[in-house]
């Protein structure tokens, strides 16, 4: 089982951008712990704060992955064109955010990319990304 997981803007700042709302790890030590958690499953981690590069991302690994744990950040409010690349390929993908994005300010209600997606987990912290991962496992075995 290979899974990427896909971050986007600003959250290479994870464990030093507002804790309260984010906490205090970032994701390169979580993301370590996954790889722990997880050993039957190919994890790989790719960030970025440019919107092409994440569509190159999904371009590049949408045919041949078993799964992509996304997290989309801003652009999830935004992107028509993440929309549109989760939509061009065959990989299954889960929109996860750390925190809830319906209790949070009214332009980060709205997610452009959920309809695109497998379905999507918010606001239960980093473990969002470890319920999107067990989804892609169990899924498999059906």
């Amino acid at each position: 089982m290979k899974v990427l997981i896909l971050n986007g803007p600003n959250l290479n700042l994870l464990g030093k951008r507002e804790p309260e709302v984010y906490g205090n790890i970032s994701f390169e030590t979580y993301f370590a712990g996954l790889q722990k958690e997880y050993p039957d499953c190919e994890l790989s981690y790719f960030q970025s704060n440019h919107e092409g590069a994440i569509i190159d991302k999904i371009h590049q690994t949408g045919f041949t992955y078993d799964g992509i744990v996304l997290n989309a950040g801003a652009y999830t409010h935004t992107s028509v064109a993440i929309h549109d690349a989760i939509k061009a390929v065959t990989t299954p993908v889960i929109e996860v955010h750390i925190s809830n994005i319906h209790t949070r300010e009214e332009f980060r209600h709205k997610s452009m990319i959920a309809a695109a997606c497998k379905g999507s987990v918010v606001g239960l912290g980093l473990l969002s990304y470890n319920l999107a991962i067990d989804y892609f496992l169990k899924a498999d075995k059906k």
